[in-house]
């Protein structure tokens, strides 16, 4: 059984308490009633559907009610990340590389210095 984490429930749930509700980040048409028939069909109805990486929206239907977007292979439906609706994308990059965004990451963070350990007393 394939486990989905919830990003607002915290926890990880079996695949059965969620349900797809589509391709992620979709930007509506702010006059929609100006747009033509065959462009409103097209952002209604026709999707990418690319093999790989797909930004998608779900709904934690028998949990918290809420939608999250999730990026998820399509080849290996593996989960990736989850995030809250309204967080902007992760960066690709640094999912399918962590161990190159963390060296990046701290690359660009100040050195920090460490407080000396303090000795164990001897009894």
């Amino acid at each position: 059984m394939l486990l989905i984490k919830c990003p607002y429930c915290e926890e990880e749930r079996p695949e059965l308490e969620f349900r797809n509700a589509g391709e992620a980040h979709l930007v509506r048409s702010p006059a929609i009633s100006e747009q033509s028939d065959d462009d409103f069909a097209a952002f209604l109805y026709f999707r990418q559907n690319p093999k790989g990486l797909q930004f998608e929206r779900w709904r934690h239907i028998h949990g918290c009610g809420r939608f999250f977007n999730a990026v998820r292979d399509s080849v290996s439906d593996k989960f990736l990340t989850v995030y809250k609706a309204g967080e902007p994308r992760p960066d690709v990059e640094a999912l399918l590389n962590p161990e190159a965004a963390s060296v990046s990451a701290t690359a660009a963070e100040p050195a920090k210095k460490r407080a000396p350990r303090a000795k164990k007393a001897e009894l």
